[in-house]
């Protein structure tokens, strides 16, 4: 199936491909919404607190594109792809995320969560760069082993677990108990809501699929290094969900909710994304070279640049915060294709 879809794509030109390529990240953001709106009112039905939601299924919902990429990527041998997105998604969700959220509304900050999950965030970061550095893998250049990643799942779990345990001991917990009565709670519901979720985690595979193989193709044309498409293009194409989200939560007065998924989603993007491709794959991911120079060292800057601004006094993330997070965006991205 998958050479048969790659010898239809090669003989395309690569106009057709770069639109084909935009439908597929549009159907992959779509398939992770769709996923995220079924799972979070499934989830209220069966009187789940809010808190546990955002901090763990809408965070999980918004960064399956990435591991669903990333995942394939691995398999197919392409680390550099797989590598890149999780690292690229970061940049993009902390950087321009934050960034137009801060701009367009207002950011309000939730200590609790800068206090727990903030520290967490920062630790995933500077734990993946760590890994991914020379001295720590047997061959010449930097590589996360299968055991880190493994590694990096059960760390998944036990954040999970801690993130399921914090929200229980807290004040905010809440059930929405008329939630399942306004909605209708008969099993037939359920029951499509729960055929809605696997069509969603469907469309995001098939599209994961026909992006990966479209990029490959593109980027040989074109002469650009997957590694640099995979960190830019596709990790803008992967975060989208995540940009949805911060969007609509800012315009609906809820920005908290946006930080608290951005949160969410760069330790998902370390311990899911990379722990999930490097434990699919034998020899792990290899590190390119170029990513010491530009990739891993903006991840580190815009974690704690955006770590620094939640921590000082006052309970927003300010417009002129959300245009130097934005600025280190912009310039990351241009520094990529200056650097070929």
């Amino acid at each position: 199936m998958e050479e048969l879809l790659f010898s239809y794509l090669t003989v395309l030109p690569t106009l057709v491909l770069v639109l084909i390529i935009g439908v597929s990240l549009v159907t992959l953001s779509k398939g992770a919404d769709v996923l995220v709106d079924q799972a979070v009112d499934l989830s209220i039905r069966w009187g789940v607190p809010k808190m546990i939601i955002g901090a763990t299924i809408v965070s999980l919902g918004t960064t399956l594109p990435e591991v669903s990429v990333s995942v394939l990527a691995a398999i197919e041998g392409n680390a550099d792809m797989a590598l890149g997105n999780a690292i690229g998604s970061i940049i993009a969700d902390t950087g321009l995320i934050i960034g137009l959220a801060a701009i367009i509304g207002t950011l309000p900050v939730d200590q609790l969560v800068v206090e727990r999950q903030g520290k967490i965030q920062v630790a995933a970061g500077l734990l993946l760069a760590v890994v991914s550095l020379p001295f720590l893998s047997p061959g010449p250049g930097g590589n996360i082993s299968r055991i880190a990643g493994i590694i990096f799942l059960i760390l998944l779990a036990i954040y999970v677990y801690v993130s399921i345990k914090w929200s229980r001991i807290t004040d905010f917990i809440e059930t929405d108990e008329d939630s399942s009565d306004d909605n209708g709670n008969g099993n037939g519901n359920i029951v499509l809501q729960i055929v809605k979720i696997f069509a969603a985690i469907t469309l995001v595979i098939v599209s994961s699929k026909i992006l990966i193989q479209s990029v490959e193709i593109t980027a040989i044309r074109v002469g650009i290094p997957q590694s640099v498409i995979a960190a830019t293009l596709i990790a803008f194409g992967t975060s989208l969900p995540e940009l949805i989200t911060a969007v609509n939560a800012v315009r609906k007065g809820h920005g908290e909710l946006a930080v608290g998924n951005i949160v969410g989603a760069d330790i998902l993007n370390v311990l899911f994304v990379v722990g999930s491709a490097a434990a699919v794959t034998a020899g792990g991911l290899n590190v390119p070279t170029n990513y010491y120079k530009l990739q891993i060292p903006t991840m580190i800057i815009i974690l704690l640049a955006f770590r620094f601004f939640t921590m000082k006094k006052g309970d927003t993330i300010t417009k002129k915060e959300g245009l130097f997070l934005m600025g280190i965006y912009f310039v990351y991205l241009a520094l990529n294709y200056l650097w070929i």
